[in-house]
């Protein structure tokens, strides 16, 4: 029974870092990117809808680039 409330205990916690990712990068996106060629609206998109492979994509792919180019 004890070992069972630590797996609960386990996957809460990484929901709640998921959410607060989720949340960051959201917010990032919404603040610092750019909205040429609606580039803004279509990564909120990608990012509400795919829950967290959409930030971790957004993490990963564009805001490097958002950062080299731009420098924020």
């Amino acid at each position: 029974m004890i070992g069972v409330s630590y797996i609960f205990l386990i996957f809460g916690f990484i929901l709640v870092l998921s959410l607060i990712f989720w949340v960051w990068i959201l917010a990032d996106c919404l603040r610092k990117e750019t909205d040429e060629r609606n580039t803004r609206l279509i990564w909120v998109i990608v990012i509400v809808f795919t829950y967290i492979v959409g930030a971790f994509l957004y993490y990963f792919i564009r805001r490097p680039k958002r950062v080299k180019e731009l420098g924020i």
